[in-house]
């Protein structure tokens, strides 16, 4: 954005003071909270935003995201998003805009934890665990993959059997909540990882030829939660991943990984299995296709060849 952006700014906060006569402490927040908005849509959209007309909704979430990330208390982001919105008001009565698209938008609400997450590089090393030709090794890779890819949580995972694997269409078909199936696209390199396990998957199926479980414990029976939370962990610990790792922060890294990428809230609502967004949100259904190219798109995995 140009220096007339800028100045539309600066014409605001003067506004604010000559006008409304604010105190010059919540003259200083305001001021603060639009400087830090403007350089973010510069630096992270510099090609996508050259006016304020041009900012959208997702903009400002991944903004608000991003803040929140960077442990920003509740009350701030509130008070970011407030001040935010309040300029693009302050514009649309000026005609500069046509829509206030911070409107709508909701900050999460005090006393709500942000759920942890690992950045990209943390993944990739976590991803990177050295199986050999271990059985186990070669299962917990396919698990991490899995997690990753597909967004799940532990019950829907460790609940999968062999079955709702459909390999030749790259997806999971899910059970969650309440007993409702959802089908999530599987990432290349998730689907290399359980094309190799499933190659020795059977070594462990001779004790209990009856198990249908995708995943199996020593005994050759589905696999417990416990297990997998422990090798997780014991896994993040050797690959010099220095904080506690556990399958759902592999499910909030999924979440947060796609909605930075794309943008597209309701597609992650569908891949999580959610029943909606907020209470200010109507739920959107969108076909599996719409889903599986948005994941294609956005998910960093999805794109690279095994």
């Amino acid at each position: 954005m140009a220096l007339l952006e800028r100045e539309q700014i600066t014409d605001y906060l003067n506004e604010l003071q000559y006008q409304r006569r604010l105190s010059k402490h919540t003259l200083s927040n305001y001021r603060r909270d639009l400087s830090v908005f403007f350089q973010y849509c510069n630096q992270k959209y510099a090609a996508e935003i050259n006016n304020w007309n041009d900012v959208l909704a997702a903009h400002i979430r991944h903004y608000i995201s991003k803040r929140h990330q960077q442990g920003l208390a509740p009350a701030s982001l509130q008070r970011n998003l407030s001040s935010i919105r309040s300029f693009f008001n302050y514009l649309l009565k000026l005609s500069i805009i046509k829509n206030n698209p911070a409107t709508g938008i909701s900050a999460p609400r005090s006393g709500r934890q942000l759920p942890n997450v690992l950045d990209v590089d943390q993944i990739s090393r976590l991803m990177q665990i050295p199986t050999g030709d271990d059985i186990f090794s070669l299962r917990d890779k396919a698990i991490l993959e899995l997690f990753y890819s597909s967004g799940l949580r532990l019950s829907e995972l460790v609940q999968l059997d062999i079955t709702d694997y459909k390999s030749a269409a790259s997806y999971v078909r899910v059970t969650g909540k309440g007993s409702k199936q959802r089908d999530v696209p599987v990432g290349k390199q998730a689907q290399q990882a359980l094309k190799t396990w499933l190659l020795r998957r059977d070594e462990l199926v001779k004790m209990n030829n009856s198990e249908q479980a995708l995943f199996l414990g020593k005994q050759g029976k589905r696999i417990s939660p416990r297990t997998i939370q422990k090798r997780m962990s014991e896994w993040a610990i050797k690959q010099g991943i220095d904080v506690h790792v556990h399958p759902h922060m592999l499910r909030h890294s999924f979440a947060s990984h796609i909605l930075e990428s794309s943008g597209d809230l309701r597609a992650v609502q569908e891949l999580l299995g959610h029943s909606d967004i907020s209470t200010t949100q109507i739920y959107t259904h969108l076909d599996f296709q719409h889903l599986a190219d948005v994941y294609d798109k956005a998910h960093p995995r999805s794109k690279k060849k095994p």
